[in-house]
């Protein structure tokens, strides 16, 4: 079962948001106080609200929350500036779900009727706080349906496993997560007969406790009541069983055990997160609504919740709220809800969301949704002329300015590049040398959870421990050009095996009697880069272009359209 939208009309500062599109990860982003919290909110009051219809077993219309701590009031949640009109005065929560071949089944013998999979809510909430629960269905069997609204909400309710975690995770809202997963996950071992046994020994147990106490208040109250013939004090199963889930105490140690209570706001924030990564699968729909994740946290943990994040969307259906360009879908742009004056729109483009988040992007990266991130200026020039030449779609997008590429001055600057890129809002690719500092880089940027594996290229020539993007390129290409403007002959690397080019050319240059040093082999690449640029068709070794057709491939399936 996925929730596939849900609309809120008249909850808080949220006036209408209509069919918001629900998919594995969606991003609700907006500046301070146009909402998004609480729209979050209200699909938890949704969700809560079925989930107590279920638990009740009611049918139909319940009474909940009258209290105004409770999570729906009625003065306090209905917008403040339309409580003196007369007419539509409630607030109205639609959820529709998508039911799998099995569910559609198991709802046939359930409730007795075919359905084609779809199943839309209505939750309605007034001035009395009472919650009318209602299918709303269109076709024939409407009104039938309608009669078993209640069975219906039943059904869903009890195949929904809803978890939210809201901005300040005190440790009171730290326990409170944690209390609702070992709730779930405690709850399968009420089907296991040892468990029943020994619940149903903590019952023999504590009966006649119970059974006394009641007599001590029996006999007192009969002296001024005769009336009363008999007092129990009873302990319901279901208080016995909740009771076993949900005392405990979080203790980390991190060299000194200490209660969750006592850790600093990011341990607790992370404890919240990091107890969802690993739970349980259920049948159903696993929902998860995290309000502003970045909360609490350096800079180096929220890449990495990230990509906790990103786990979690593989076995769940994760809702965030956030003001962190690094969460924004840059896979799905309409899968990030712009909320604005009330009202919940999916992003159009990336550039409405960067102007939504303040991010003021290079003239370069303004319109750009790709960068690939190279070492030098040079490897910029030479990809630039030889891309275009394999792949006609990859030309295009650099023409368009849809795809960049991005030098960053050596591989040591690779993880502060990656960075600033994916705050502007650019998936990014990487093509890095096959050396020592190239593996390096990588390493430490997989650590920072800002590259993998898939998005990156390694220069790499068969039957070489080092090279680089040199190394792919053919040396007739440039070798004439090298010779005139330096009185070298590059034709003697052909003879030097087991190096990477730029100790191949120096070893040719000091040979031939020329002083080397770092600036001279920014020269040379400079030099070669014009040259592949005046015939790039033709600038690649047959036998070492390995990497570059894998680059390719790889931009190619990233490049949509």
């Amino acid at each position: 079962m996925q929730l596939i939208n849900f609309s809120v009309t008249n909850y808080r500062s949220i006036t209408a948001a209509h069919k918001i599109a629900v998919s594995d990860t969606t991003v609700l982003i907006g500046k301070n106080n146009e909402g998004k919290s609480n729209l979050l909110k209200s699909l938890q009051v949704a969700m809560e609200l079925l989930q107590e219809h279920a638990l009740s077993e009611g049918r139909g219309r319940r009474r909940f929350y009258r209290e105004e701590a409770g999570i729906y009031h009625w003065k306090r949640d209905f917008p403040i500036q339309l409580q003196d009109r007369k007419a539509a005065n409630q607030t109205i929560f639609r959820l529709e779900f998508l039911l799998t071949d099995q569910e559609i089944e198991e709802f046939k013998t359930a409730i007795g009727t075919n359905l084609n999979g779809s199943l839309p809510l209505e939750l309605r909430i007034g001035k009395d706080n009472e919650a009318d629960i209602q299918l709303k269905k269109p076709g024939k069997n409407t009104k039938t349906l309608s009669k078993k609204s209640g069975k219906i909400a039943e059904f869903i309710a009890k195949r929904i496993y809803f978890n939210y975690i809201p901005a300040v995770r005190t440790d009171k809202e730290v326990i409170e997560v944690i209390s609702k997963m070992l709730s779930h996950e405690l709850r399968i071992l009420e089907q296991d007969n040892n468990y029943k046994k020994a619940l149903k020994v903590i019952k023999e147990l504590q009966q006649p406790i119970l059974d006394e106490l009641a007599s001590n208040l029996e006999k007192p109250l009969q002296e001024f009541l005769p009336s009363i013939k008999e007092v129990k004090i009873e302990m319901p199963e279901s208080s016995r069983r909740m009771g076993v889930r949900q005392d405990f105490n979080v203790v980390i140690d991190d060299g000194t055990p200490t209660n969750i209570a006592y850790k600093g706001d990011g341990v607790k924030s992370l404890a919240a997160l990091g107890m969802l990564k690993n739970k349980r699968s259920h049948k159903g729909a696993s929902i998860i609504a995290i309000e502003e994740p970045e909360s609490h946290l350096h800079p180096g943990a929220i890449h990495q919740l990230n990509e906790i994040i990103k786990s979690l969307s593989e076995s769940n259906q994760v809702i965030i709220t956030t003001h962190n360009p690094l969460f924004v879908d840059r896979s799905d742009i309409r899968s990030n809800i712009i909320i604005s004056n009330g009202k919940a729109t999916p992003a159009k483009n990336v550039n409405s969301i960067r102007d939504l988040l303040g991010i003021k992007a290079s003239d370069n990266l303004t319109n750009a949704s790709y960068a690939l991130v190279v070492e030098g200026t040079e490897d910029v020039v030479s990809l630039k002329a030889i891309l275009p030449t394999l792949s006609p779609k990859i030309g295009k997008a650099l023409k368009n300015n849809i795809i960049v590429i991005e030098p960053i001055g050596g591989a040591g600057n690779l993880s502060y590049k990656l960075s600033l890129l994916k705050t502007s809002l650019c998936e990014t690719h990487t093509l890095l040398d096959n050396d020592n500092a190239g593996r390096t880089a990588f390493e430490k940027a997989e650590r920072d959870s800002l590259t993998s594996t898939a998005d990156c290229t390694m220069i790499n020539c068969q039957g070489m421990k080092d090279t680089e993007f040199e190394d792919c390129l053919a040396l007739d290409v440039y070798k004439e050009d090298v010779l005139n403007e330096y009185d070298v002959d590059l034709e003697g690397i052909k003879l030097i095996k087991n190096k990477k080019w730029s100790e191949r050319v120096k070893m040719v240059f000091e040979h031939q009697g020329k002083m080397w040093s770092d600036s001279l082999l920014m020269q040379i690449k400079n030099t070669v880069s014009k040259s592949v640029l005046n015939n790039p068709k033709n600038s690649l070794d047959e036998n070492k272009r390995n990497a570059i057709d894998a680059l390719v491939a790889s931009l190619e399936r990233k490049i949509k359209g």
